[in-house]
């Protein structure tokens, strides 16, 4: 299992804390020291199911700055995926990546009934 996050987040803390507690094992991986490239985002959202624009940071500062909201319904997945690619705050996290799912931000129910 694959644990993509920002550990200076809240929600990616409790999110870790919550995979240890049920001793799972997983790999860590800082999204801004180890930003998903564009063909890793594009599988992930290809097995998670979940629309794109569950992908991106949308309280974030960097998104807010760019405008996105405004300017993501014109760009294509691909032009997105690499738009994602280009700055780890931009994405949603944590992202967990296992052999059947991926599951983007922290529900603990979603996370019980999936991992």
């Amino acid at each position: 299992m694959l644990f993509v996050n920002y550990p200076k987040c809240s929600t990616c803390q409790k999110a870790r804390k919550w995979l240890s507690e049920h001793q799972l094992e997983f790999e860590d991986r800082d999204i801004k020291g180890q930003n998903p490239t564009a063909a890793e985002l594009k599988e992930w959202h290809q097995k998670s199911g979940l629309p794109l624009k569950r992908f991106f940071n949308t309280s974030g500062i960097l998104y807010k700055e760019m405008n996105l909201k405004e300017k993501l319904p014109a760009m294509s997945e691909e032009e997105q995926y690499g738009l994602l690619a280009t700055d780890g705050m931009l994405v949603k996290r944590p992202i967990v990546v296992t052999g059947q799912t991926v599951l983007v931000g922290f529900k603990e129910k979603e996370w019980e009934s999936l991992i």
